[in-house]
């Protein structure tokens, strides 16, 4: 994909026309899956030069799906309004030109059609603009960068001695000449445009003067970018850069300070990184703040935003509403927490896998040896991964037999072991499980007569569902319900050797965990 910076020059009283193109495309060749994202890419890109750029409307040209005839004749149209324009005395002019689609080292892919990037960098030098910025966001799009002894090298047409001809003139690319420029269902787009416009709403202000300028957004965009992809299977994306502006002084590319007037202003806590959402959690992707960010503020149109905040082991949610002329502060504190097992269960932790401990009172329906329920408590120790959790537990419970001449008790010692899945709705997680495990019988008896104290070891089987509430800071509480199936060696007062009999029961557990 390319994208066209927005800058203004330091010189004083001049009169600065800012002129853009943006052209995506999300078919390739006929050889190339299609993208998602890339059409949507430039469309924020237009967004964010026209809102905080000073870009005027009828100066910028979006061309969303066309073929390669059509953007070489707006390029020459556009130059030749840059040619009247530069004629008018104390006039500077800029030219930002955006694609976002298929390439490779030797042209633009638009579907079906090529344009060669030799001709796109002949119709940027040939503008009459006294500044030229070109970013590409496309594969293999940093063979237009690639620095070798500080030298821009070939294929492309960039000058005999493949250096950078004349002031005012710079590319960006999303990525080295032999990698991939990724996309992200997640974001909604590619990881260098996400990571780029986040910076120019003002994430990327190092230096806190509400100007982000050239230099700030590539460095945040390449940081972004590279931390990102090195968790995707493509592996690590590395934009690049190549710019010279000799004499102009620094490039600002937005002004985020300048219209909070009329915009909203976002201002998050340190320490965390956070996703912004339009209105609701399935909204599209505003922005990215990264805990690595220079500024902690960003710069959105009025409305509501649904933020995901992201700490080392917990999740935050929230909605919020931004009015214009407002600077409103992030408060996680009034966000719903999401705990660390929920994190890694969606499949948003680097970790892959959470644990806690737990424990809590028990209560099993009566078995065929006594007459009354088992009560007692039990500990476990839990595991949860992205699709699956695993828990052991032991317990103890005690119940009772009476008839006229006999009192017995039995204790029961389980060791359980349960493979299930969870579900998190809000608040309260709902798990559903399958294991087993075996039970330590211990009888003894007080009689009249003689009675011999009695030791067996039964198996069971138990299908369970369970539901739990996250309470805080990894607390949590919840009530377990077992259906389970035991296998009794039961002797009566006859000489036979011991039976066995299948027996049904029920379990209930109230429970009380931590997880870390």
């Amino acid at each position: 994909m390319l994208l066209l910076s927005l800058t203004w020059p330091s010189v004083a009283q001049a009169h600065v026309e800012r002129f853009a193109v943006l052209v995506a495309n999300d078919q390739g060749a006929s050889d190339e899956a299609q993208l998602r994202y890339a059409e949507s890419d430039a469309s924020r890109m237009y967004d964010v030069l026209r809102d905080l750029g000073d870009f005027a409307p009828v100066n910028m040209v979006l061309l969303r799906n066309e073929h390669a005839d059509t953007v070489r004749s707006t390029l020459i149209a556009v130059n030749e309004r840059i040619r009247e324009a530069m004629s008018l005395p104390d006039t500077q002019v800029v030219l930002l030109v955006y694609y976002s689609g298929h390439a490779d080292a030797e042209s633009l892919h638009l579907g079906g059609t090529k344009l060669a990037i030799r001709e796109l960098t002949q119709l940027v030098r040939g503008s009459a603009a006294s500044f030229r910025l070109v970013v590409l966001d496309a594969c293999r799009s940093g063979a237009l960068t690639r620095l070798k002894g500080g030298r821009v090298v070939a294929p492309f047409a960039l000058g005999d001695d493949a250096s950078l001809a004349g002031d005012g003139l710079a590319f960006l690319t999303a990525s080295s000449a032999n990698e991939d420029a990724q996309e992200s269902d997640e974001l909604g787009g590619s990881f260098f445009t996400h990571a780029l416009v986040s910076g120019l709403l003002g994430a990327a202000d190092q230096d806190g003067d509400g100007n982000v300028v050239l230099d700030e957004a590539y460095r945040y965009a390449y940081d972004a970018t590279l931390r990102a992809t090195s968790r995707t299977f493509a592996g690590t994306q590395h934009p690049s850069f190549r710019y010279d502006f000799r004499g102009q002084g620094e490039l600002v590319l937005t002004r985020p300070q300048s219209y909070a007037q009329q915009r909203a202003s976002l201002v998050f806590p340190q320490g965390m990184s956070f996703l912004l959402m339009r209105e609701h959690a399935d909204g599209q992707v505003v922005a990215e703040l990264s805990e690595h960010a220079g500024s902690h503020s960003l710069s959105v149109r009025p409305g509501r935003y649904f933020v995901r905040a992201r700490s080392a082991q917990v999740l935050y949610e929230g909605a919020l509403a931004a009015a214009a002329g407002t600077t409103t502060a992030v408060d996680v504190d009034r966000m719903t927490r999401i705990e660390y097992a929920r994190l890694v269960r969606k499949g948003g932790s680097d970790a892959h896998v959470a644990q806690g401990l737990e424990a809590g009172a028990r209560v099993r329906s009566v078995l065929p040896n006594a007459a009354t329920a088992c009560v007692g408590g039990f500990v476990g120790y839990g595991l949860d991964w992205t699709h699956f959790g695993l828990r052991a537990r032991a317990s103890a419970c005690t119940s009772q037999f009476d008839n006229a001449p006999l009192h017995a008790v039995t204790n029961a010692y389980d060791l359980e072991l349960r493979l299930q899945h969870a579900w998190d709705l809000s608040r309260v997680s709902f798990e559903l499980g399958l294991g087993g495990g075996a039970s330590l019988l211990t009888q003894r008896f007080e009689t009249a007569g003689r009675a011999a104290d009695r030791d067996s070891l039964a198996p069971f089987l138990a299908l369970g569902a369970g539901a739990g509430i996250d309470l805080s800071h990894g607390f949590y509480t919840g009530l377990d319900l077992a259906a389970e199936t035991h296998f009794l060696s039961l002797a009566d007062a006859s000489p036979q050797a011991p039976r066995t009999q299948v027996s049904f029961a029920m379990r209930a557990s109230l429970l009380a965990g931590k997880r870390f």
